[in-house]
C-alpha cells in the first residue's frame, strides 16, 4: 500500500512539474513585421520575398513591401511563412492519456446531448496542446463524444490560462454520430444491428421535428433545456456536424439538411468521392479524418483516403484535411496535407486544406485560416517546407499577434539527455 500512495505521489509531481515553464503568452505591445520571407497566403497565393505586419493582434498589410515604421522587425530571409494551421475536429483537452480512465472528459452519458458544451471541459494545461502547437496547429476544434448526438463543439486557441481565455470561436456546431449502416454483415443478428440503427436514427429526426415545433411557440409553460440547446441549429448561427463515411449515411445526412436547413458538414466522409456531385449541389462540405488507414471496403483501393483529397478538390467540394488518429493527436495534420500532394494536390491546395479551408468549414474564415489585411495574425513561420517531415521546423508562432512559446516536454527530454551524454548536435 505504501508502494502504491509513493507512485501516486510522482505522478502527481511530475504533471505538476512538466513543463511548467511554457507560459501562455502575454498580449502583443508591438507591432512586428517579418520580413523577406516566401508567403503562403492561404487561398492558393504565394508571395516571394515579402513582408507581414500586424499590430495589436491584427494582420495590417501583407505584400512585396508594407509599412514597417516603429515595428520590430524579424529577418525571415530563406524561411516560409503560413497561416497557423487547423485541426477541424480533436480531442486535445478533453483526453489527456488514453489508457487512464479519469483522463477522458469527452464522454457524457446518455444519447441525446446537445446541451454539452466542450469547452468547459477543455483543459488548458494539457501537454499534448504544447506539442501538437510546436508543429505549427495554434486551433483546434474541440469536440464531445458519446450518444447519438453527443453535444456542442468550441474552437480554441492552443494558448491560454483557462478556457475562457482559450475560446476562440464558442459552440460553433453541434455534432450527430450516425449509427453505423455498413453493408454486408455476416453476422447472424445483422439485421437487428440495421434495424437499431434506422430506429436510432429515426428518434434523432423526431428530436428535432418536435425542438423545431417548440422553437416555433411564441412561449412555453415548460422550458426544454435540449431543445433550447438546438436553437442555434434552426436560426444558422451553428453547424450541424455529422459523422458518417457511407454513401447511406452521408445521403441520410444531406436528407437531414434539406429538411430542417441545417447548414451540413460531413466527418469523416470516406465515401464522398461518389456522391461530389450531390455534396456541391447541397452546399455539405467534409472533414476528412483520416489518411493513414486501411479502406472500411475490402475491394476498395489501399490508398483510398490519400486519393481523397485531390477527387473532392477536382469536383469542387469544400474540404479540409484533419488528423483525427489516436497516435499522432494532431500533430502530424501537416504531413497528412503533405501525403494528399503525393495524391493530386498542389502544395498551395495542400496548404490551404488545413488553413482557410477549414476556416470556412467552421465558420472562422471571416477573422483566420488566410494572411490577409484584417485578419486575426495567427502565422507561423517554418526553417522549410512544412508539408515536408525532413525539411519543417517550426522558429515562430503567433497567436493573435502574441508570440507563442514553442517548447514542450520532449523537447526538454532531447536537451536533458543531449547534455548528459555530451551530445553536440
Amino acid at each position: 500500500m505504501k508502494n502504491i500512495f509513493t507512485i501516486l505521489s510522482l505522478t502527481i509531481i511530475i504533471k505538476v512539474t512538466a513543463q511548467s515553464n511554457v507560459l501562455p503568452a502575454p498580449a502583443q505591445t508591438q507591432a512586428i513585421a517579418l520580413m523577406h520571407a516566401t508567403i503562403h497566403i492561404g487561398n492558393g497565393q504565394v508571395i516571394e520575398d515579402g513582408t507581414i505586419v500586424f499590430a495589436k493582434g491584427k494582420i495590417t498589410g501583407v505584400g512585396k513591401s508594407a509599412d514597417v515604421s516603429d515595428a520590430k522587425i524579424i529577418d525571415c530571409t530563406g524561411k516560409q511563412i503560413y497561416p497557423g494551421f487547423i485541426l477541424s475536429d480533436s480531442q486535445i483537452g478533453l483526453n489527456e492519456i488514453g489508457a487512464i480512465r479519469s483522463e477522458h472528459d469527452e464522454y457524457e452519458l446518455g444519447e441525446l446531448n446537445p446541451g454539452v458544451h466542450s469547452l468547459v471541459a477543455y483543459n488548458t494545461d494539457s501537454k499534448i496542446i504544447n506539442t501538437v502547437r510546436s508543429n505549427g496547429v495554434l486551433l483546434a476544434n474541440i469536440v464531445p463524444d458519446g450518444g447519438i448526438i453527443s453535444g456542442t463543439s468550441s474552437v480554441m486557441q492552443l494558448d491560454g490560462w483557462n478556457w475562457e481565455d482559450a475560446a476562440y470561436q464558442k459552440d460553433n456546431g453541434i455534432h450527430f454520430r450516425m449509427p453505423s449502416l455498413m453493408p454486408g454483415r455476416r453476422s447472424a443478428d445483422a439485421a437487428d444491428i440495421l434495424k437499431k440503427a434506422y430506429d436510432q436514427i429515426d428518434e434523432v429526426r423526431t428530436f428535432f421535428r418536435e425542438a423545431k415545433a417548440y422553437l416555433a411557440e411564441p412561449a412555453h409553460t415548460v422550458t426544454n433545456i435540449k431543445f433550447e440547446a438546438v436553437n442555434g441549429l434552426f436560426n444558422k448561427t451553428q453547424i450541424f456536424f455529422v459523422h458518417c463515411e457511407m454513401v447511406n449515411e452521408m445521403m441520410i445526412a444531406i436528407e437531414f439538411a434539406k429538411e430542417f436547413g441545417f447548414k451540413t458538414v460531413i466527418v469523416g466522409g470516406t465515401e464522398a468521392n461518389k456522391i461530389t456531385g450531390y455534396l456541391k449541389q447541397n452546399n455539405i462540405g467534409v472533414i476528412l479524418n483520416q489518411m493513414h488507414t486501411l479502406p472500411i471496403m475490402q475491394d476498395d483501393d489501399v490508398d483510398t483516403y490519400a486519393k481523397l483529397p485531390y477527387q473532392l478538390q477536382q469536383a469542387g467540394v469544400l474540404y479540409c484535411i484533419n488528423d483525427f488518429d489516436e497516435m499522432n493527436r494532431g500533430r502530424n495534420l501537416m504531413f497528412n496535407a503533405g501525403v494528399a500532394v503525393g495524391f493530386g494536390l498542389t502544395r498551395e491546395q495542400a496548404v490551404q486544406a488545413i488553413t482557410l479551408n477549414a476556416a470556412k468549414i467552421l465558420g472562422i474564415d471571416n477573422k483566420t485560416g488566410s494572411l490577409e489585411a484584417g485578419k486575426d495574425a495567427n502565422i507561423i513561420v517554418s526553417d522549410g517546407d512544412v508539408l515536408d517531415a525532413k525539411s519543417s521546423n517550426i522558429g515562430y508562432a503567433f497567436i493573435q499577434g502574441r508570440q507563442i512559446n514553442l517548447d514542450n516536454k520532449q523537447k526538454q527530454l532531447y536537451e536533458r539527455y543531449k547534455t548528459k551524454y555530451g551530445i553536440s548536435k
